[in-house]
């Protein structure tokens, strides 16, 4: 019997890696992506596009507004920083609880779905700081949705959160993309693209993509408006 599980997919370079890995594991892959107020909308697009092509069964866009919160370069009016990101500082393109928000959405398509598994592209290691990133959260997360669900309290299942890359260097994520047959020119990484949706190279997740393609020693299919290694 395939099991299913649920992907948080937003058609960027970890998730659609996480996707490809859900995949190669075996399972039925249940794609779910947020139309969350963030500033743009290529990434969405990107996943919209690429879900059924990477042989999700299927792709839920989940339509919830964070710019009523705002809090994040990402869901208001704040600048995108463009110079780096200083170590041991959670930047201001983190949002507040997204990972929590997203994957409490991912849950409740689990318990509909008769799934118990749920896949994230966190990491841990080449990632922007974010404390929604972290081992420990993710741990936390998983004893949370076996003890608030039906099937956790009734012992007819057990959720496990798979994070695959949360202890992968970048170069590392893209190699295992790549050798999974991966194609990242269809995937977007960048905070704050041109109207044309071309990456502007500059961002944090810009800069991490760029430093991990460097270090793979390939080349970054996609196009940047500038080029800057991190």
């Amino acid at each position: 019997m395939i099991k299913k599980a649920v992907v948080l997919y937003s058609g960027g370079l970890d998730s659609t890696t996480c996707m490809a890995i859900a995949r190669a594991d075996g399972f039925e892959a249940y794609a779910m992506s947020f139309a969350y107020g963030q500033r743009h909308s290529v990434e969405l697009e990107k996943a919209r596009s690429y879900a059924p092509l990477i042989g999700a069964a299927s792709h839920q866009v989940v339509q919830i507004d964070l710019r009523q919160i705002g809090g994040s370069a990402l869901t208001s009016d704040i600048a995108v920083p463009k110079e780096g990101v200083a170590e041991d500082v959670i930047p201001i393109t983190y949002v507040p609880a997204r990972n929590t928000i997203f994957l409490s959405f991912a849950l409740a398509w689990a318990e509909v779905l008769g799934a118990f598994d749920i896949f994230v592209g966190v990491n841990a290691l080449d990632y922007s700081g974010y404390p929604d990133c972290r081992p420990e959260y993710i741990s936390a997360f998983e004893n949370m949705a076996n003890l608030a669900t039906r099937a956790g309290v009734e012992g007819t299942g057990h959720y496990t959160i798979h994070t695959p890359l949360i202890q992968l260097s970048k170069a590392e994520i893209i190699l295992t993309g790549l050798d999974l047959g991966v194609d990242y020119a269809l995937t977007h990484s960048c905070y704050d693209p041109t109207p044309a949706g071309v990456s502007c190279g500059l961002c944090d997740s810009c800069r991490l993509r760029l430093k991990g393609f460097a270090e793979a020693g390939i080349e970054d299919p996609v196009a940047y408006e500038q080029h800057s290694a991190r």
